[in-house]
């Protein structure tokens, strides 16, 4: 709530460094190591300040089980992740791609799973499409559930992404010029987290 206050107060960019992670959080079960789902108390907190539309961009290795579950019947959220694979990787029961929303949310989610092994290449190619979505909804804020386990080095997580790829990664998320709060959330090779949210947070400067 810290970070959206800064950007409602002119800030074009807030990074909430939060421990632990949330996005596997619901209304009312925790899971995942998560027990508040960060990213969205962060949507109800901007809608209730004026905001009539937000998009969720979860860029952690695991997808956001908890936050689609959240908005999954609400038009005002586009919720989008890119992920693993949930046939190989938890959460298992969530993030397939033909989970697209229900109700008046039908449309308004979008899951990208990736294979296990998946480089910077691919995983560009298809941020680039989540991005595309993400415009063509125009929303007033933008909100960033970061993990930075989709590193090559991550102890339990199993895509490629190095380093120097966070900061490309942020850059083409930062080129949409939106409102933008990032959350932190997974990453667990620690001797390298802080060379990898410095990489992301670069590509926003």
């Amino acid at each position: 709530m810290t970070a959206h206050a800064h950007v409602l107060t002119g800030a074009r960019h807030a990074f909430a460094f939060c421990r632990p992670p949330g996005h596997h959080a619901g209304r009312d079960y925790m899971g995942g190591y998560s027990y508040l789902n960060n990213a969205a108390i962060c949507v109800e907190r901007a809608l209730s300040a004026g905001a009539s539309r937000i998009a969720v961009l979860d860029v952690d290795y695991h997808h956001g089980n908890g936050t689609q579950d959240v908005f999954y019947e609400r038009s005002e959220v586009l919720t989008v992740s890119l992920h693993a694979d949930p046939v190989m990787d938890y959460p298992f029961y969530w993030g397939h791609a033909d989970e697209a929303g229900l109700g008046q949310g039908k449309g308004a989610n979008l899951n990208l799973p990736m294979p296990r092994g998946t480089k910077w290449p691919t995983y560009r190619a298809v941020l680039a499409g989540a991005l595309e979505r993400v415009v063509n909804f125009a929303p007033d804020v933008l909100i960033v559930p970061y993990g930075a386990d989709t590193y090559a080095g991550d102890p339990i997580s199993y895509f490629e992404i190095e380093t120097a790829d966070y900061t490309a990664m942020a850059a083409m998320i930062a080129a949409l010029a939106l409102p933008t709060v990032i959350c932190m959330e997974g990453g667990y090779a620690i001797d390298a987290l802080g060379a990898n949210v410095a990489a992301f947070l670069r590509g926003f400067e």
